[in-house]
Order: C-alpha cells, then structure tokens, then sequence
C-alpha cells in the first residue's frame, strides 16, 4: 500500500469524491511534545472501494484539494470521536461540514457511553480490529506496511458501519437528536485558542477582582507562550501554579520565587521577567481588566440535593427505557439547575433532549410521576391523585 505524497495524485483522488453521499475520514496525529497537533496521516474512503491513505508530511504535498472536500457541504464527513480530528482541520482552515461523528451516533442507538471504535466495529460488523499498530511512531518515515494496513482499516470499516448506524437512528427516529450534535461539534468557538480566553478552560476558585484579573493574565500568558514555542500547556507551567499565582500575585522575583507551585529558579529563567510583566499589566487595571462571572444565585438547598438524587434515578430509568447513554441525555450540572429551577437554562430542558428526559424532569418535581422498584429495575409512573371531595 502507497500513501498519496504528491499534489497531483490528491487532486485525482478527491477528484473521485465528488458525487459521494459521504466519505469517512480519519487522522493520525502526535502531540504529545507540542502544543499544536502534528498531523502525520490522513485516512479517507468513501462507497465503491475508493480509499487511500495521505501523507501530510511529503515534502511538496499541498492539501489544498483534500481541505476543499472537508469544507464541500453535499459530501458528509464520517468520524468517530471527531473533537481532535475536527480541531486540526480547523487549525488548517477547514472545518469538516456536514459531520456525522459514530461515538456520539452510537450513543444514541444504545452502544453505551463513549462506546470506543473497535467496540462498535466489533457490535455492529462482526469484526475485530487488529489494535498492534495502535501506539506508534506515525511521524516516522517511511511507514510500514502493517501501519499502513491498520491506518487505512479505520475508515474502509468506518464507511461500511456508517449507514448501518444510520438506518438503526432513522428507524429509532433518533437521527435529529445526533444531528442538533453534530451541529453543536461544528462550532468555530469550540476551537479557539485565543489567549485571552484561555482561563474558562480552568475552574477559578475565587470570585475577588484582584485574583480574577491575575487568574486571566497568567492564563493567557501560559497560552501564548505554549503557542509560539509550541510545547504542551503544562511544560510551560501547571494548572495549579496558575490559582497560587493568582491568589498571591507576586510582583517581584523573590515573591515568584516563593511559590511552591512554581518550578525552582523559575523566577531566573527566561519566563519569570515575561510572567512577572503580564502579571503587572492585570494588576494595574484590575476591574478593567477581570473577566465577569455570574456568581451561583441560589446555591443547591438540602432539598434540592435530594431532588438531584431522584433526577438521577430518573434519568438512569429512562435512559435504560430508551436505550441510549445517560451521558448524553443529561449532566449531574444540568440535574443540578433542573432540581433548583424549572426555567433554568439547562441543555437537558431544550430541544430532543426536552422530549426524552426534561420534560419528565419536570413532571417528577410537580409530583405527576413516581419511581417504582419493580425488581431490578426502575419504573416511571404516573401519580394518580385522589378526587377532592365536594361539599
């Protein structure tokens, strides 16, 4: 098997995908040194056995063709679990649209929770995945003939489960459920890596201007930094040391220092004077410069708590009735907001979701259902209430 690596040859293959109902696709990438992914292999195949493997890494290689069908809304694109493969197109300038992504589709027909891609090859085709090839070395050149053979396998098995998977939600009428999804995944916001953004990634444990401002400085210097020296996040500094810096906003060496989060002789190395700066510039305008978070109102009541557990119930039961993953349906925080307010802007009160769970959600608060044991199992039941007597 010979992996595309010339322009020419990709233009000519994706030449061969026009007219395609849907294509399956399917990158190996490494990041585990970067901060940006780098991607190493492409995989792609579409009905009538057209399928090939591209180099991304082929020095002259221009992806330009290949990126025009990513972008081409008459040809669906077919991934599974599609979060990081969707961001290195993004990064490329090609969001795949339309997208039908298998993980979260097999959540819906019933393969249970985050069902992983050999699983769901194996349930629906029959078939086992040879997993050697696995964890490799895909930047390394040239590839064997078994990575070849593992890569390409992802997406010719990938295209055969597909309408499999498809008929099974059209016939469940779960199809829209996994389309408002797909909608969801490709939204540009989902993947933006603006700095100044980067602290909503992480979970601020104070709601005081001062912390706030140094919170979002820190933050976003650490991203801007992992970004022009493309290394991970965490190499530049740790989660943790970005809440001690914000809490005690050292404006000096000796104070940076001091921390114990901080990595020893930071304060010396060619990122203290960079942090210390980006520290000053928050500390110099803090309520200009703190983002705003909406403080929790009404925090959850021992009653509500109690209402979260029969939520909890509740949707375990119904999500068992119709076959789907809980995870998909509802959140512990969407119960949470549910329990505390029947208008709360919660995703499990919106859309199908409304239609499966919510809207009993609800009915369970009123007192309309109850939950019975019957056996191992939980059933839901309508609460028939007693006629008022008249006088």
């Amino acid at each position: 098997m010979t992996p595309i690596t010339s322009t020419a040859d990709l233009a000519a293959f994706c030449a061969r995908l026009e007219g395609q109902g849907f294509v399956a696709v399917d990158t190996e990438f490494m990041r585990e040194t970067t901060y940006w992914p780098k991607l190493c292999l492409i995989q792609a195949a579409a009905p009538g056995g057209i399928e090939a493997t591209i180099d991304p890494l082929a020095e002259g290689l221009d992806l330009t063709p290949f990126l025009a069908v990513m972008r081409d809304e008459r040809i669906l694109k077919v991934f599974h679990a599609a979060r990081q493969d969707v961001e290195i197109f993004h990064n490329l300038g090609a969001i795949p649209k339309p997208l039908f992504d298998t993980q979260i589709a097999g959540m819906a027909a019933g393969f249970g929770e985050q069902v992983a891609y050999d699983a769901l090859v194996r349930k629906i085709l029959k078939i086992d995945v040879d997993k050697s090839s696995r964890f490799t070395d895909w930047a390394r050149r040239p590839l064997s003939e078994a990575q070849l053979v593992y890569a390409i396998g992802d997406v010719t098995h990938l295209a055969a489960l597909y309408p499999m998977l498809r008929s099974t939600l059209e016939k469940a009428g779960r199809l829209p459920w996994v389309t408002e999804e797909m909608e969801a995944m490709c939204d540009p916001a989902l993947y933006d890596v603006d700095p100044e953004k980067a602290w909503r990634r992480l979970r601020p444990r104070k709601h005081a201007v001062k912390y706030l401002a140094v919170f979002r400085a820190v933050a976003a210097w650490r991203e801007r930094t992992a970004q022009q020296r493309d290394q991970p996040r965490g190499r530049i500094l740790k989660d943790e040391a970005i809440d001690e810096l914000a809490a005690q906003a050292p404006v000096n060496a000796d104070g940076l220092n001091r921390l114990r989060s901080v990595p020893k002789g930071f304060a010396g190395s060619r990122y203290g004077p960079e942090l210390l700066e980006a520290i000053g510039a928050a500390l110099a305008d803090p309520e200009g410069y703190a983002p705003k978070i909406e403080r929790e109102t009404t925090p959850v009541s021992p009653a509500a708590g109690a209402v979260v557990e029969l939520l909890k119930v509740l949707l375990k039961a119904r999500a068992e009735d119709a076959g789907v993953a809980s995870k998909l349906i509802a959140t512990v925080s969407d119960l949470e907001k549910i329990a505390s307010d029947d208008a709360a802007d919660a995703a499990a009160l919106h859309g199908w979701r409304r239609e499966a769970f919510g809207e009993d959600a609800l009915r369970l608060k009123r007192g309309e259902l109850a939950l019975v044991l019957d056996g191992t199992r939980v059933r839901v039941v309508p609460v028939r209430r007693a006629a008022k007597a008249t006088v």
